[in-house]
């Protein structure tokens, strides 16, 4: 089965910086990874998004990260990673790593656990 693993959460001051990493086995062929976060109360929400198109990886983000916020993927390693710079209090959430495998004409959704951000005033 698809395992990712998700790294890079802690506690952080309002304008911090942390870098989360997630990786899933080489052995699948990954359409899309993701960052998506849930908040305390709060529904699951995308963060920031790359997709495989040819030779490109497009990424798109939620308007509150939006200069802020960098996806980036390492396609021969199969890692996704997010660069969270000027962290705010309302950045505080489990970040969680969703994977794509694409299999034949199927896709499939694979989650980890999620890692905990946690910004301080």
């Amino acid at each position: 089965q698809v395992q990712p693993v998700e790294s890079g959460g802690g506690l952080v001051q309002a304008g911090g910086t942390l870098k989360l990493s997630c990786a899933v086995s080489r052995s699948f062929s990954v359409h899309a990874m993701g960052w998506y976060r849930q908040a305390p109360g709060k529904q699951r929400e995308l963060v920031a998004t790359i997709t495989r198109d040819g030779s490109t990886d497009v990424s798109n983000y939620a308007d509150s990260v939006k200069g802020r916020f960098t996806i980036s993927r390492d396609n021969a390693k199969n890692v996704v990673y997010l660069q969270m710079n000027n962290l705010q209090p309302e950045d505080t959430a489990v970040y969680y790593c969703e994977v794509t495998i694409r299999e034949s004409r199927d896709l499939y959704d694979f989650w980890g656990q999620g890692t905990k951000v946690t910004v301080s005033a």
